[in-house]
């Protein structure tokens, strides 16, 4: 089997290795792949795997070879899914594999915007402990979480962990997610509909899927309802989140902060109102990206190909 891995670097920046998917064909393997070059590299593959680089209809129709793609990541969006199926292309992800390290990045966003360590350790180091009066300062409020409302939109592998995490902190947790009915409760979560997570929350933290369903799903009216002492969190999709509305909800202090690990357009190439905005701490798209997960990552990537390879496909998504 010829397989063509279009995106690799992101995965495996040279600290890990492909051996699991050589084992299983002939690879070939691109760091990067720009969107006028992936037919040229995709052609006469019969499997692909891709991160980020697209494959739209157009380009599944013109690679008559292909029987697979794999995408090293969870969410799936970078593939039209209805040209998979029609072209007959069997589509799998790999779930879970970044659990741990996104739930702690999460809490990571937060701590930063509520004990503000890492604004508070650049200030020490630029000398203003050695010149203050006192014993100690501060910067700014901190915020104990201790008590408060996490509100959690999304109540998958993630979604769950971030709620442990939080109850662990002593906050209550409430969530929406499409699979429990508001006013059911279940590990101590307590699911409300949608608008009652802004509406209650004293932490919003977005862990769904980017669809069509949920494009811009915090938009200006969300943010307007939520507490002004309340902070958002996105470790999911940049495109969950209108970033005109939090920039301009953050400049007039609608909401107190968010920590941001991803954009709408990644790199922001073109700038983003969210760069400049007012108390917003943003990462660049790594919550998923600790070493243990890139390799439990690649590990799976290859066992879904294993198993499409044996006739028993496994984390089918089309």
């Amino acid at each position: 089997m010829r397989i063509v891995i279009l995106d690799a670097h992101t995965t495996n920046p040279g600290d890990l290795d492909w051996s699991a998917v050589a084992a299983l064909g002939d690879v070939v393997v691109h760091d990067r792949t720009s969107d006028d070059l992936i037919l040229a590299r995709a052609a006469g593959a019969e499997a692909v795997l891709t991160n980020k680089t697209p494959l739209t209809a157009a380009t599944l129709v013109a690679l008559p070879d292909l029987r697979y793609v794999g995408v090293l990541a969870t969410g799936v969006n970078v593939i039209d899914l209805d040209a998979a199926r029609s072209t007959g292309v069997r589509v799998t992800n790999v779930p879970a594999y970044s659990t741990p390290g996104v739930a702690q990045a999460t809490f990571g966003l937060l701590l930063e915007l509520t004990s503000r360590v890492g604004h508070l350790a650049a200030s020490v180091r630029a000398g203003r402990w050695q010149a203050c009066a006192d014993f100690c300062y501060w910067d700014g409020e901190l915020v104990e979480l201790d008590g408060l409302v996490l509100g959690i939109v999304g109540y998958g592998d993630i979604g769950r962990r971030v709620a442990a995490v939080g109850q662990a902190l002593g906050m209550r947790v409430v969530a929406a997610s499409r699979s429990r009915r508001p006013g059911t409760a279940e590990e101590g979560v307590g699911f409300v509909e949608l608008d009652e997570v802004f509406r209650l929350a004293d932490v919003v933290s977005l862990h769904c899927p980017l669809t069509p369903a949920t494009q811009r799903l915090v938009n200006a009216d969300r943010l307007a309802a939520m507490k002004p002492t309340a902070y958002l969190l996105n470790t999911a999709r940049g495109g969950l989140v209108d970033e005109q509305a939090l920039a301009d909800a953050l400049a007039a202090g609608t909401i107190a902060g968010a920590g941001l690990d991803v954009l709408t357009s990644e790199p922001p190439r073109h700038g983003s109102p969210l760069l400049t905005a007012p108390r917003c701490v943003i990462t660049p798209h790594v919550a998923w990206a600790t070493k243990r997960a890139r390799a439990r990552l690649i590990a799976a990537a290859a066992g879904n190909l294993a198993a499409f390879q044996q006739g028993s496909p496994r984390n089918v998504v089309a």
